[in-house]
């Protein structure tokens, strides 16, 4: 099928394979499209459809409601045509530049499963074919009996790789989590695509870095933090990271932040927050080069940071709640630009 996507600035033409969702289509073809999510949930990428017919298979997206208006409102992520079809957004829309990481299918097979917490898993897949992306960003993976995309970032980072790590917390009643935490499960072919998403850090960035994570949104900022290790960066600049948990049981990943922060003393500090538990007396034996705190990660952060982010990058990510509170008090409080805040929140 054929979609003309008459933007703010100009009108795109592209094919949908059969069953595709136009999001990922317009993506395929080099289109940096307005998205959040991609996965249903946020309503970033919601257009108007002016002719042709188009359906979801899930019409009750959250997403849809969103800013809705009428009827000719229609999620790109969701919607696939079912004809011919005419959108409209009032976005700006550009040609990825050349050389980018153009999103693609693959698929993978899932090895190395290690949990991380009572309730967070790590994994790796084996891609059937090398797939490079940027620092930061994500993929969206689909198993045969789970309906729909569902999107998680890499924790690693290597250029051209067919091994993608992540981690993922099990949620009550999530489809993906629940088969993933299921030990009986059988072996099958995960359909991955991607890479996704603007939330990535490049060496050229050249500022100081202010990293804050809640819970499993860690995954992406472990791939941030490696790529800066592999590239020296922590020698000119300055690594400011804030991770929170619930308790001290919930912890994760300290090994790895240790070894990082342990190449750079002085340079990289990490910080354990831990928001509905003491900090035991213990932690400061175990990682005697750690800060840890009582609180919420990003009041602990805008705290600890106060008067210290001239010529910083903030990279953010966690669930959409605390995400949008560590946005405003890196706005309102630390006086961070918004042109220097990436994140991504995942609903």
């Amino acid at each position: 099928m054929q979609i003309q996507l008459n933007a703010k600035n100009r009108a795109f033409s592209f094919d949908v394979l059969d069953g595709e969702s136009i999001l990922y289509a317009g993506m395929r073809h080099g289109l940096e499209l307005p998205y959040g999510c991609a996965t249903g949930t946020c309503g970033t990428c919601k257009v108007k459809c002016r002719s042709g017919r188009c359906v979801s298979a899930w019409a009750d997206a959250p997403g849809i409601r969103v800013g809705a208006r009428d009827e000719s409102d229609l999620l790109m992520c969701q919607y696939t045509p079912l004809e011919n079809a005419v959108l409209e957004t009032n976005a700006t829309v550009y040609k990825a530049d050349p050389g980018s990481c153009l999103p693609r299918y693959a698929a993978g097979w899932i090895t190395g499963e290690r949990a991380l917490a009572a309730d967070v898993m790590a994994f790796s897949l084996e891609l059937d074919r090398p797939m490079s992306y940027e620092a930061g960003q994500f993929v969206a993976l689909e198993v045969p009996t789970v309906s729909g995309y569902r999107v998680y970032s890499m924790t690693n980072f290597s250029p051209g790789t067919q091994r993608i790590d992540f981690l993922v917390k099990r949620k009550p009643g999530g489809g993906f989590s629940d088969w993933l935490f299921n030990p009986s499960r059988p072996s099958v072919r995960i359909n991955v695509f991607g890479p996704l998403g603007r939330a990535t850090f490049s060496p050229s960035a050249g500022k100081h870095l202010l990293i804050i994570a809640g819970g499993s949104g860690i995954a992406g900022m472990m791939a941030i933090l490696e790529r800066a290790v592999q590239e020296g960066y922590f020698e000119r600049y300055r690594g400011h990271v804030f991770f929170g948990v619930r308790t001290w049981e919930d912890r994760f990943f300290l090994a790895e932040l240790e070894e990082m922060r342990a190449a750079f003393p002085g340079q990289l500090c990490v910080t354990l927050a831990l928001s509905d538990d003491d900090v035991p007396e213990s932690a400061a034996v175990e990682y005697p080069g750690f800060v840890f705190a009582r609180g919420l990660v990003h009041e602990v952060a805008v705290a600890a940071m106060a008067g210290n982010c001239a010529n910083t990058r903030a990279y953010v990510a966690g669930p959409p709640l605390a995400v949008n509170a560590t946005l405003r008090s890196l706005l309102r409080d630390a006086k961070l630009a918004a042109t220097d805040i990436r994140y991504d929140k995942f609903g």
